[in-house]
């Protein structure tokens, strides 16, 4: 009797360990565009992930969670973020952090400028990438890494004096892109996250406006927050489904118009329709998805999230 109820107790602990290893592992290393300053977003569903800074953070990655867990995918997320770093900071000062652990997956970004200190230079991008990336490996060799190419600052463009001021606003998400295109040739990054790209898809869909200083049309959303540097909850919702369809491979669209998180956030069914589409519009022009759209036979009405899994 005694060995039947060991052999079940070991049973036991062998499919739980084999559902714990089934899940896959994502870190998310940024910055307050990770995190979702100005927004709701940053304390959005903080219980569904790991801040690994302690910080109750939820941002971002919460929503890759959420987006997950409706998706059927067994994910488990993690955060390490510093408001107004680029990856050197982490580099010198998270280590300990991020190293306890290998890594599945691993999100990252620098600076929104590349460089703060020189702004559009993507050399300490290029070589901070490499080293973490490198640091990163020495965990996990076969760890993917996503790099993400941030958008461009309407504070950078519209307002006089700018790096980017007097430029059109696809500029410097362009510019931004090719930066971490560069960057992308470290041996390890498995792909980038053109979340600039989506946002200016987004405005060419009529969904977005591209200029917040002279107002917002009528039936449009502002992707950026009152400062006009930090994206709003609508600019986090598109980071995240840029994210969620280039590490998963699923087409944002098959979340659907009810998606819970967008509707947790005061997103209406044309809105949420909108973000994905402008988020799978760029990632179909890379080759990161195929067609798969959720289509229901009526509508019905949307409902609050389940708790994380």
């Amino acid at each position: 009797m005694k060995k039947s109820s060991a052999f079940i107790l070991l049973l036991a602990s062998n499919i739980f360990n084999a559902t714990a290893l089934a899940e896959t592992s994502v870190l998310f290393i940024g910055n307050s565009f990770t995190y979702g300053y100005g927004a709701a977003t940053r304390f959005y569903r903080p219980d569904s992930v790991t801040d690994l800074n302690n910080e109750g953070i939820g941002g971002v990655p919460a929503l890759f969670k959420s987006f997950a867990d409706q998706a059927g995918l067994d994910y488990d997320v993690y955060l390490e973020t510093r408001g107004g770093s680029g990856l050197d900071f982490h580099l010198a000062e998270k280590l300990g952090v991020i190293g306890r652990r290998p890594w599945d997956q691993v999100v990252m970004h620098g600076f929104s400028t590349l460089d703060a200190d020189a702004p559009g230079n993507p050399a300490k991008l290029v070589a901070t990438t490499a080293e973490m990336t490198e640091f990163l490996r020495s965990k996990n060799p076969n760890v993917q890494v996503y790099l993400t190419a941030t958008w461009s600052r309407a504070d950078q463009t519209y307002v006089p004096d700018r790096p980017w001021s007097g430029q059109p606003i696809q500029q410097m998400a362009q510019d931004i892109r090719t930066g971490y295109d560069l960057a992308a040739a470290a041996p390890g990054v498995t792909a980038v996250n053109g979340v600039g790209e989506a946002w200016l898809r987004a405005m060419d869909l009529g969904l977005a406006d591209s200029n917040p200083y002279d107002g917002i049309d009528a039936g449009k959303v502002d992707l950026w927050t009152w400062d006009r540097y930090h994206a709003s909850d609508f600019g986090y919702y598109l980071e995240a489904l840029v994210v969620f369809g280039n590490l998963t491979g699923r087409d944002p669209r098959s979340l659907g118009v009810n998606e819970c998180s967008g509707y947790e956030l005061g997103m209406s069914r044309d809105q949420i329709a909108a973000l994905q589409q402008a988020a799978f519009d760029q990632l179909a022009s890379e080759e990161r998805v195929r067609p798969n759209p959720l289509e229901i036979p009526r509508q019905v009405n949307p409902e609050r999230c389940n708790a994380p899994r």
